[in-house]
């Protein structure tokens, strides 16, 4: 085979600019590579948002919001994950050309990172939690949760905090790292409890046919927001004056709240309707009077 000769000025060119050559195409690659990455990101984000409009009009938005916050989250990560690679690949090459050996650079600044590395474990196992959270999808974005220090819907999930609004309308941020246990609400279906504390002599078994009645009342009035018939675990509690019976319903996480009330009015009109009396509630006083 005849070898490929170059003109004797471009080898020297070559020669003088080689390192300088590699060290631009290196970066041009590095350039264009990452481009192509957070354009493939973009189009990830874009097919996700377009099927979440294709969802029937009974879909819930909140769940379509979680799932436009899961993706765009898990995007963000992959993004920066492949621009710090990208990063320090392209620093490895220009430090290899100047001849600097990047293992040394790395050596000598183990205790500067050392010393970053601890101030910095916190911020770590914040982001680290973050990750979990959002691939293991513990809550997401519209999901009622209690986080231990504090509980109401979730506004936003970061890699860093998690935002959560408490019933009061206070906005709390809660670092990823100190979420120690996880309460979610609304994954899958939940589950109204409800107990009433009936008078000792009053009649149990007509007052669970009226409970039941109630519960069947509510659903009809609020159509698709129960899953399954409502169920009388009967007799709870039970005292020198009162009986507690619990009743039980569950219901789409979504309407748990909206479906409580209106059980709890159907169960006030059913129990009146049918004469049952509920406990008074008062308290015993006991008063020693000592005579002289």
């Amino acid at each position: 085979m005849s070898q490929v000769i170059f003109p004797e000025w471009l080898t020297q060119f070559y020669a003088d600019w080689g390192p300088a050559i590699r060290i631009v195409l290196t970066i041009l690659v590095a350039l264009i590579t990452r481009a192509f990455m957070q354009f493939l990101i973009r189009r990830i984000i874009k097919g996700v948002s377009k099927s979440v409009r294709k969802i029937e009009d009974g879909g819930s938005p909140l769940a379509q919001a979680r799932l436009l916050q899961r993706t765009k989250t898990i995007a963000s990560v992959l993004g920066n994950l492949a621009t710090w690679g990208l990063t320090l690949t392209v620093l490895s090459v220009v430090l290899s050309e100047v001849g600097v050996s990047p293992g040394a650079i790395i050596a000598g600044a183990g205790i500067i990172g050392a010393g970053l590395g601890f101030g910095a474990q916190s911020l770590v196992r914040d982001l680290i939690s973050g990750l979990f959270i959002v691939f293991e999808d513990q809550y997401g974005v519209g999901d009622s949760v209690d986080l231990g220090q504090a509980s109401g819907v979730v506004e936003s999930v970061g890699l860093r905090v998690t935002q959560v609004r408490d019933v009061e309308g206070t906005l709390w941020f809660v670092r990823n790292g100190e979420i120690v246990r996880v309460g979610n609400q609304n994954q899958g279906w939940s589950r109204i409890v409800i107990d009433i504390a009936l008078s000792y002599t009053a009649d149990i078994a007509k007052a669970q046919d009226a409970l039941k009645k109630a519960a069947k009342a509510a659903s009809e009035a609020m159509p698709g927001t129960a899953i399954d018939e409502a169920e009388v675990w009967g007799v709870n509690a039970l005292s020198g004056d009162q009986v507690v019976v619990r009743l039980v319903q569950k219901t789409k996480p979504e309407h748990k709240d909206e479906l409580a009330r209106e059980l709890r009015l159907a169960i006030k009109n059913n129990i009146d309707q049918a004469g049952i009396q509920l406990a008074a509630g008062a308290n015993n006083v006991y008063v020693n009077v000592s005579s002289k």
